[in-house]
C-alpha cells in the first residue's frame, strides 16, 4: 500500500491546530480542461434548506430538472435524470446497467476517456473491441463502420469530446449508422454538453450521460443522463427490486440482474419515477445545483451558449498563435471549450503552470500519457467563458512565457484574442 505520512492518525493524538481552521482557501481563477468556476446562482442555490427525498416539494424539483435536462440534452426521452456522483458515474452507471457478461461493445479511442469507456466494459465482463485513432485526431465514420461490420457489437460507446486531446468526434449520422447493424449508441459527453451541440433525437443516440463541473458551470458531483426508449427497455429487462421492497406478485426481470445496486439504473429509474420506490438518498444539495446549472443553460438558450464558448475558443486560439505557439492536434476538429498548446522548446511546462498558479493564481492543466508535459490545456468554459477570463489568462501566460525566455512579440496574443472578442 502507499505509504500515508498524516502524523494526526495516532490513535488518541490531537490533530495538529491547522485542522481546526475555517475554511479559506486562495482565489484561484480555474482554466484548465476542468473543473471550472462555479456560477454564482449554483453556489447560491447549493446553499438554500434541505428538504426530505420524499417531500412533494422535492420530488417536484426532481421532475423540473428531468424537464430541464430534455432541454439541454435535446430530447423527449422520458428517462432524463441525474446521477448522483461524478460524469464517471453517469458513465458506468449507464454501462453497468446495459451491458450484460459478455455482450460485446465497440469504443473508438482517440484520448485517455476511450480507454475509459474499454475498462469500465472490461470491469464489467463485456467483450470490448476498440479501434485507435491518433492522438489529436478523430475518426471518420468509414473508420467507425468497418469496425461496427466487422465486430457486430450490441453497443457502441464514444466520447464526443476527449479533453486529453482537445479533440470533438463528429456524432451527425452515427446514431443511424449504429442502427443499421443493430447497435445501440452511448456517448459520454462529459466535456463538451453545454459547449457544443448535442441533439441526442435528431442525431438518434441511445444514452448520453454528462457532468456539471465544465460547459455547464456547476461543482463535481453530478451526472446527468438521458435515456432513449430501447435502452431503458433493454435496462428494465434486468430490473430487480431489493427484498426489502417487494411486493407479494413482483416478478424479477428476464435479464441477469446488474451487477451494482448503487449503479443499477433500473432501481435508480424506479426511484425517479412516480412510483417513487426507495433506492439511496438523493443528493439533495446536488440536485439543487443540477436543476440551476439546466436553468442557466435554458435562460441562455444553447445557441448562445454555443456561441459562447466558441468565440471564447477562438480568441485562445488566435492569441496562443500570436505569441508563437502552435494549437495541438486537428484544428478543424478541436473542442469549442478546451485548447491544446503545444510546450515550446526548451520550457518547463510544470513550471510554467506552478508560476501561473502562485503568482497569478490561475490554473492550466497539462495533459495524460504521452501528451503529459508536452501539451497545455486551457479551457474556456461555463462561467469562465468569459473575455475578461480569457484576456487575464493570455497576459498571465505572456508574462510568464517572456521569463522562461520565449521570444515573442509582448501583447501580441492579448491584442490578438481582443481583436476576436470585439469582432474584430
Amino acid at each position: 500500500m502507499p505509504a500515508n505520512d498524516n502524523k494526526s492518525r495516532s490513535p488518541g493524538k490531537r490533530p495538529p491546530i491547522e485542522t481546526y481552521a475555517e475554511l479559506d482557501p486562495e482565489p484561484r481563477l480555474l482554466m484548465g480542461p476542468g473543473p471550472v468556476d462555479v456560477y454564482p446562482r449554483v453556489l447560491r442555490a447549493m446553499s438554500v434548506p434541505l428538504q426530505g427525498q420524499f417531500d412533494p416539494q422535492f420530488t417536484g424539483y426532481m421532475n423540473q430538472t428531468m424537464a430541464l435536462y430534455r432541454h439541454v440534452f435535446r430530447t423527449a426521452n422520458e428517462w432524463t435524470f441525474v446521477i448522483d456522483g461524478s460524469a464517471r458515474a453517469g458513465i458506468e452507471a449507464c454501462l453497468v446497467s446495459l451491458l450484460e457478461p459478455g455482450d460485446r461493445m465497440l469504443v473508438p479511442v482517440f484520448g485517455r476517456f476511450g480507454h475509459l469507456l474499454v475498462e469500465i466494459g472490461q470491469r464489467i465482463g463485456a467483450d470490448v473491441v476498440s479501434i485507435d485513432a491518433d492522438w489529436g485526431t478523430v475518426f471518420d465514420p468509414a473508420q467507425v463502420e468497418a469496425a461496427i461490420k466487422q465486430h457486430r457489437p450490441k453497443v457502441v460507446a464514444t466520447c464526443q469530446g476527449d479533453t486529453s486531446t482537445t479533440m470533438l468526434q463528429p456524432l451527425a449520422g452515427l446514431g443511424e449508422l449504429c442502427h443499421r447493424y443493430g447497435a445501440l449508441l452511448q456517448v459520454d459527453a462529459t466535456a463538451s454538453l453545454g459547449g457544443a451541440a448535442l441533439p441526442a433525437d435528431d442525431w438518434q443516440i441511445d444514452a448520453v450521460t454528462t457532468g456539471l463541473q465544465k460547459c455547464l458551470g456547476g461543482p463535481s458531483g453530478a451526472a446527468p443522463i438521458t435515456l432513449s426508449d430501447a435502452i431503458a427497455r433493454r435496462i428494465y429487462r434486468r430490473r430487480h427490486i431489493e427484498s426489502g421492497l417487494r411486493l407479494a406478485d413482483y416478478q424479477p426481470g428476464a435479464g441477469t440482474r446488474i451487477g451494482s445496486n448503487y449503479m443499477d439504473l433500473a432501481m435508480v429509474m424506479d426511484y425517479w419515477s412516480d412510483a417513487g420506490l426507495n433506492h439511496h438518498t438523493e443528493a439533495t444539495t446536488m440536485l439543487y445545483a443540477s436543476r440551476e446549472c439546466a436553468r442557466i443553460a435554458v435562460q441562455e438558450g444553447l445557441v448562445s451558449m454555443f456561441a459562447r464558448h466558441a468565440l471564447a475558443s477562438q480568441a485562445v486560439v488566435a492569441g496562443v498563435q500570436r505569441m508563437g505557439l502552435q494549437v495541438y492536434g486537428d484544428l478543424a476538429h478541436k473542442m469549442p471549450n478546451v485548447t491544446g498548446v503545444v510546450v515550446p522548446a526548451g520550457i518547463a511546462a510544470d513550471r510554467v503552470r506552478l508560476a501561473l498558479l502562485k503568482d497569478f493564481r490561475i490554473e492550466i492543466g497539462t495533459s495524460f500519457g504521452p501528451l503529459h508535459g508536452k501539451v497545455w490545456r486551457i479551457g474556456a468554459m461555463g462561467y469562465n467563458a468569459r473575455s475578461d477570463c480569457v484576456l487575464g489568462t493570455l497576459a498571465a501566460l505572456e508574462v510568464v512565457l517572456a521569463a522562461e525566455g520565449h521570444r515573442f512579440s509582448r501583447g501580441a496574443g492579448v491584442d490578438a484574442a481582443y481583436e476576436v472578442l470585439k469582432g474584430g
